[in-house]
């Protein structure tokens, strides 16, 4: 069974507030063109007539079916509701706003409007009507479209976000199976660990993006125990050459992210910064609460290396999402020096729940 929409009664006080002000300026503009009559009487028939005839048409459109684009009725309905809207609200309104003039005797006993001010009435009240109806219905219509681009630029960001989540995970994988193809010529048994490692990684990271297509949702907490995954496929291969340290707070892991955002970062240090360097050396990830929002820094105490015109494919993917993702409200600096190793900061917005 099929419930009817619920009313939104702050938009129809929002209506009637603006049909109010544009009564009390058509009563105004009749008394600036006849200012030797009283204002009373045109301000009593512009508001009760505006009042009656947005009472029809703004509350009577909810007991029709109604267009998603605009809510209004469709069809012949619509039509047919302005014009009964105009003429009860005429009628009605101008019997009752009579009946107050001459209780507050602002015209002489046995006098009433005139035939040229009848027919001034009559086209002032079906002018109002159809251009405040026009008004309402270009107006749902704009906020319909708008929601609607709103709709269409996200789904396109989440679009993009998923192209280049599928670019990471092939390059992560090939780098890997390539480091695994090095180890089984010179050290099969750490060939094989490191295989059972990967096995692991894999099967982990498949269900957590199972749970996140499902939730919608990849918090902090998930992004850190990928990089624990990962890592950890690592220091296989590595041995004591990689160390790692993954600082997160508790008040920040629930936090959203997309997912694998730091994951290029990570392999960047190991492939720039530790593979390069005989001792190896640390990787810190970290995550805190900053004066600027959350504070994502991944850094290394590898060689380093100088700052290239062209970034890299990590830098590069990474720069890419956080612009997609939160619009221009994140941005990543990167730093590095030869010896000194290399840090990469994310400032992304803090979400508050």
């Amino acid at each position: 069974m099929r419930t009817a929409p619920a009313i939104n009664w702050l938009a129809k006080l929002r209506h009637f507030l603006q049909v109010m002000a544009f009564a009390l300026m058509v009563a105004t503009l009749q008394y600036a063109f006849m200012p030797e009559r009283p204002y009373g009487p045109p301000l009593v028939y512009s508001l009760l007539i505006a009042t009656l005839t947005w009472a029809v048409i703004d509350l009577g459109r909810d007991l029709f079916p109604s267009a998603a684009e605009t809510g209004w009725p469709k069809g012949y309905a619509g039509l047919a509701l302005v014009l009964a809207g105009i003429v009860i609200g005429y009628l009605v309104g101008t019997t009752l706003a009579d009946a107050v003039c001459r209780y507050f005797q602002w015209y002489p006993p046995g006098t009433g409007q005139t035939t040229s001010e009848l027919r001034s009435s009559i086209l002032i009240t079906a002018l109002a009507g159809v251009v405040g109806s026009f008004y309402f219905y270009a107006v749902n219509k704009g906020a319909y479209l708008q929601r609607k681009m709103a709709e269409a630029r996200h789904q396109a960001n989440e679009a993009r976000l998923k192209l280049l989540e599928s670019q990471l995970e092939p390059h992560m994988l090939f780098n890997t199976l390539a480091n695994l193809r090095a180890l089984i010529g010179t050290d099969p048994a750490r060939a094989t660990a490191m295989l059972d490692r990967l096995n692991d990684y894999l099967r982990a990271t498949l269900t957590a993006s199972r749970t996140d297509a499902v939730s919608g949702r990849h918090t902090l907490a998930d992004e850190f125990a990928r990089l624990r995954d990962y890592l950890e496929l690592m220091a296989v291969r590595m041995g004591p050459r990689l160390r790692y340290t993954l600082e997160l707070p508790e008040a920040l892991s629930a936090q959203p992210v997309p997912p694998l955002l730091l994951q290029p970062l990570v392999e960047n240090c190991i492939r720039h910064g530790l593979e390069p360097s005989l001792q190896g050396g640390e990787i810190r990830v970290a995550a805190r609460q900053g004066a600027a929002g959350l504070e994502l820094e991944v850094s290394d105490t590898g060689v380093g290396c100088r700052p290239t015109p062209e970034p890299g494919f990590g830098l590069s993917q990474v720069r890419e999402r956080i612009a997609t993702a939160y619009a221009g409200q994140a941005h990543m600096d990167w730093h590095s020096q030869p010896g000194s190793g290399t840090c990469a900061r994310l400032t992304l917005p803090l979400h508050t729940p």
